[in-house]
């Protein structure tokens, strides 16, 4: 069974880079899904698909946040990292890594998403 574990800071200061990194452990790691995937909760909007990257290296964007994102992986280590740009206030939130086998980028659902990891809190103050 795959597991999954979100780290980074949970304080980030406007206008700076949120960076995130998932750890994959269990089942075949990073060879066990398709699709790995950023998804956040803020407040007023539920769930909002922030991209994903492919096994064969592939990314895909929101594309309204897509100037902002940076994806990035590392299979030997099975993690896979996020890099948010020039963030606000408004990229306040519950940030979760998520696999799927299949790619969901609009009003998706847990259920959309076979594993998840537990999310982090992540407030961009000053």
């Amino acid at each position: 069974q795959v597991q999954l574990q979100e780290s980074g800071p949970n304080l980030v200061q406007p206008s700076q880079t949120l960076s995130l990194t998932c750890t994959v452990s269990g089942g075949s790691g990073m060879r066990t899904y398709y699709y790995w995937n950023w998804i956040r909760e803020t407040s007023g909007k539920g769930l909002e698909w922030i991209g994903c990257i492919a096994n064969d290296g592939a990314t895909h964007f929101d594309p309204l946040l897509g100037r902002r994102i940076s994806l990035s992986r590392d299979t030997s280590k099975n993690q896979f990292s996020l890099q948010l740009s020039s963030v606000t206030p408004e990229d306040t939130g519950v940030y979760y890594c998520a696999a799927s086998d299949y790619l969901e980028t609009v009003q998706i659902k847990r259920t959309d998403f076979t594993a998840w990891g537990q999310g982090t809190q992540v407030d961009v103050s000053s």
